[in-house]
């Protein structure tokens, strides 16, 4: 016999438990980071690890990013039995033939290799729960069968009635095979069954038994359309695009996000909303925020989403509570988001696409319809998935693979996705890569269909701040005035630009030049936080680039004329004015009887109502007052939003800690000391019968390892009750203590000596 055909006989018995003992280190830890579900807990020795590897339950995790190749090579090695018995690696080679090249199919063996799904090199073995991974009939890809196009099956299933399309929907949630008399010759046409083969959306197998297309199942679930048989990945057609461009579309997405971002957080803060029994935030309040933000209820859902992500927004008591207090709890803007209001663009842009990178939720089901056909909330906990995260980097890194300023299609994203994880399929459907690529398109992470330089530095772990500010365009510190009393903003704005822009004029309409309009409310805001007529011709003289017109002018000094002739303050309130005629045309107007208002002087009134209440009502009958302090200045007293402080943590879908290289090699380390252990003689040790080792007996083996400088093999009870082997080397025993050095970590390690169950000196 040659040495060739003894390692293949060898290969042919060998166990998974001795073929991962023979495997190095570093391919011991690849392994454990492919399979990190093997970790936990801690296998105590290569037969342990092994056992743990072939449940089916971690076979089904480890194959879940094979691709449809390396599922192929399954099937193929599976119809050989290499489940059962070895078989010759060339049997892969056969079956497969020349649907893939040579060196693709060796890659695809050593991805399962790793996996530890198959073992072996001229001979293999496969795990036997491997064969449950393949998503497809085993043999279905080797001998493919005829099948309409998407398109015709599209077609065909327009044609359906409710009980035909209801089996299909059936066939294609459980299982593709169905049993039914009506597949019998002789059947009468106008069945379902045979309307549906008459139609190839199944396909007849037997007198009883019907099958579904892999196709239509496809097209059924929402899954883009694959060949089980064609073992090419798909070909990506890429649109090229100056990445100028990209960046340009994306910076504009950002900057209209924030600010529908920032609208949310004042009609929440003016108007928090009642939170439902479920937690979720209505559906009437999400058609509010979108009417006052003029968006669909898609985009006010994913706004209301982002701004819980980052912490902005939460659900609780807010202060001050709404007027008509309703509810137990309620959304509201929380502490955090006024510092997020006064930050620099490029940083809330940071913080809102941080937040949905990571986030354990899936926004654009909001709206849809659930298992018992209501639709579902935002902010609910129906929207929570712990895979979301992981799909969205999924989605994003396929798009990231391109060359910079490269587009792509979503259909032709799925195709690919379905085809590198055809286990995820249903998860990569047409709608879910289209609605993801939208949300990140909104957020400025894509534009054009290609990821862009933010979104790049953002899925990569780049400096995504500083790229989106080198993508905005550069803050302008003027403004345009127009004749009929509109601004407009060429760019975005400086801040203190903005924030005094805010109180002087009223948003018209929001792009790439933003106009406002100034009308007799707006300045009289202005006045209200304390500017006087002269600051504000001060202001738009020098902040304009085009003349103020006349009638701006005669706006303000009209205004300001006006403006805090009556003085409001508090007694609970008083009113004071220079001129007796006015305070007494106010006590004569139907605001007074409202207010309770009494005159103290020809110039002095007071009143029993709130600040706030005396100069809302005066307004509204059509004086124009302003509030002062006890020493006569006038003061700010704009409403300011609700907050809701002492965020409650929302919960979260936990996702396991993914182990680091440095203690996946510990863990191996720790495998092998067992393994040693294992094998060690524990007959020249305290107990050859099973029997507890005697104190005395243990003290003196561990004396004379310590005094000799031999290694010992322990047996050691911790205190959870759980029994080990270990090898360790004695430095010191005394106290009822035995320290010893662990050679796979390095460090020194104290054992009770009375846990200590067994010695033995390692030869």
């Amino acid at each position: 016999m040659t040495a060739t055909d003894s390692a293949e006989r060898n290969s042919d018995t060998e166990s998974l438990a001795q073929w991962l003992t023979s495997r190095s280190d570093d391919a011991l830890v690849e392994l454990l980071a492919l399979r990190p579900d093997l970790t936990v807990p801690l296998p105590s020795s290569m037969n342990v690890l092994a056992n743990r590897a072939q449940q089916r339950a971690s076979v089904m995790r480890a194959a879940d990013d094979l691709d449809t190749l390396a599922l192929a090579v399954i099937e193929a090695l599976a119809m050989a039995g290499a489940q059962n018995a070895a078989v010759r690696r060339e049997v892969v080679t056969d079956t497969i033939g020349d649907r893939a090249p040579a060196k693709a199919v060796d890659a695809a063996l050593e991805q399962l290799r790793l996996r530890g799904l198959v073992w072996g090199d001229k001979v293999l073995r496969m795990l036997p729960a491997a064969v449950d991974a393949v998503p497809w009939p085993i043999g279905r890809s080797i001998e493919p069968i005829e099948s309409l196009t998407p398109e015709q099956i599209t077609a065909a299933l327009a044609d359906l009635r409710p009980a035909e399309r209801a089996l299909l929907d059936r066939l294609s949630t459980t299982a593709p095979i169905g049993r039914t008399k009506d597949a019998a010759p002789g059947t009468p046409s106008d069945r379902p069954v045979q309307r549906l083969l008459a139609a190839g959306l199944l396909t007849w197998v037997d007198e009883q038994t019907v099958e579904l297309p892999h196709q239509v199942g496809q097209v059924l679930r929402g899954e883009p359309v694959t060949d089980p048989s064609s073992l090419a990945p798909p070909v990506l057609r890429a649109n090229k695009i100056k990445l100028a461009e990209i960046n340009g579309v994306a910076a504009g997405e950002a900057l209209e996000l924030l600010r529908h971002c920032a609208d949310v957080i004042v009609a929440l803060g003016d108007l928090p909303a009642p939170a439902l029994k479920a937690g979720g935030m209505g559906v009437r309040e999400i058609r509010r925020i979108a009417k006052r933000l003029g968006v669909d209820e898609d985009r006010a859902s994913l706004i209301v989403e982002l701004l819980a992500a980052a912490g902005l927004l939460t659900s609780g008591r807010p202060e001050p509570a709404p007027v008509t207090d309703m509810a137990d709890d309620y959304w509201a803007p929380t502490p955090a988001a006024d510092a997020w209001l006064e930050a620099p663009p490029a940083r809330r842009w940071a913080v809102l696409a941080g937040a949905w990178l990571d986030l354990a939720r899936r926004p654009w089901l909001i709206g849809m319809r659930d298992a018992n056909d209501k639709p579902i909330a935002a902010l609910s906990d129906e929207v929570r998935s712990a895979f979301a995260g992981r799909d969205r980097r999924i989605i994003l890194d396929g798009v990231a693979e391109l060359g910079r300023g490269e587009s792509i299609d979503a259909g032709d994203l799925a195709r690919m996705l379905a085809w590198r994880r055809p286990r995820w399929a249903n998860r990569f459907t047409l709608g879910a890569v289209d609605k993801t690529l939208t949300e990140a398109e909104a957020l400025g992470v894509i534009g054009r269909g290609a990821l862009s330089s933010p979104g790049r530095a953002l899925l990569h772990g780049g400096d995504a701040e500083a790229e989106m500010e080198s993508a905005l365009p550069a803050p302008v510190d003027y403004v345009l005035l127009q004749a009929d009393l509109t601004v407009v903003a060429p760019g975005p704005l400086t801040p203190d630009l903005q924030s005094t822009l805010a109180l002087a004029a009223d948003l018209e309409s929001a792009g790439g030049a933003t106009v406002y309009r100034i009308s007799e409310t707006s300045m009289r805001r202005a006045l209200d936080a304390g500017m006087t007529a002269s600051e504000l011709h001060s202001w738009f003289a020098t902040r304009s680039r085009t003349p103020v017109p006349q009638s701006l002018t005669y706006l303000i000094d009209d205004i300001a004329r006006r403006h805090g002739q009556l003085r409001v303050g508090v007694a609970e309130s008083f009113i004071r004015c220079d001129d007796p005629a006015l305070l007494a045309q106010v006590l004569a107007s139907p605001a007074a009887a409202n207010l309770a208002l009494r005159a103290l002087a020809s110039t002095v009134a007071i009143s029993h109502a709130p600040l706030a209440d005396v100069l809302s009502q005066l307004r509204e009958a059509g004086f124009a007052p302003a509030g002062e302090d006890s020493s006569g200045v006038i003061i700010d007293l704009r409403p300011h939003g609700a907050r809701i402080g002492g965020r409650r943590v929302r919960s979260q879908l936990r996702v396991p800690a993914t182990p680091t290289e440095e203690q996946l090699l510990g863990l191996v380390r720790e495998l092998r000391a067992g393994d040693r252990a294992s094998r060690t003689d524990k007959t020249n040790g305290v107990r050859s019968d099973g029997t507890r080792a005697t104190g005395a007996a243990t003290m003196a083996l561990l004396q004379l390892a310590v005094r000799v400088g031999r290694s010992v093999n322990i047996g050691y009870v911790d205190a959870s009750g759980v029994a080990t082997q270990r090898i360790v080397e004695p430095v010191k025993v005394g106290g009822g203590q035995l320290d010893a050095i662990d050679p796979a970590t390095g460090v020194v390690r104290h054992f009770t000596l009375h846990r200590v169950s067994s010695v033995a000196l390692v030869d």
